[in-house]
């Protein structure tokens, strides 16, 4: 059996991501999926707290045959001492996927298989521009899954990221 592990922000979950878990669905039987600057939530970068990107992925992955879990990561602000953080919070994994250059090179320090994971239509699949259209009210919907639009609804996240992004200045 193979376990693999898959990080991201997941601001929020998107079909690139879903695409990305899928690909990697044919190489292992399970998935963690790390839930990255869990502690991070209501602002415009990270609009979503951790129990709602996990909502995001578990509604979102519920009929695929691929077990997953869902672990929310803290940031620890000390990179030499990041993977063994993460290694201590998910179940034991066999191969990292990632194409976050800091991320590989921590893995690879640190002895554990690191692999590529492919990307989709990256210039739109994309948290920033998801985020962007959420905010400017434009299509944002056909980017993410169907269960991402009604967790987004549950939480009231829309409303959340576009107050939280206004400027209380002038000229901002």
């Amino acid at each position: 059996m193979t376990r693999g592990f898959y990080i991201g922000r997941f601001q929020p979950f998107h079909n690139g991501h879903r695409n990305v878990v899928e690909t990697i669905a044919e190489e292992v039987d399970e998935l963690v999926l790390g839930i990255g600057s869990a502690g991070d939530s209501h602002s415009r970068h990270d609009p979503f707290t951790a129990g709602e990107r996990i909502m995001m992925i578990t509604k979102s992955l519920v009929d695929s045959d691929l077990v997953t879990y869902a672990v929310p990561i803290e940031d620890l602000e000390r990179n030499s001492v990041w993977v063994s953080h993460v290694q201590s919070m998910c179940p034991d994994f066999d191969v990292a996927y990632s194409n976050n250059p800091l991320v590989i090179r921590l893995f690879e320090e640190a002895g554990v298989e690191v692999r590529q994971s492919p990307m989709f239509n990256r210039d739109v699949l994309e948290g920033t521009e998801v985020r962007e259209r959420m905010i400017l009210g434009d299509d944002w919907e056909s980017l993410v899954p169907e269960a991402v639009v009604e967790v987004v609804e549950e939480c009231g996240g829309l409303d959340r990221i576009q107050q939280v992004s206004d400027s209380d200045s002038n000229g901002e």
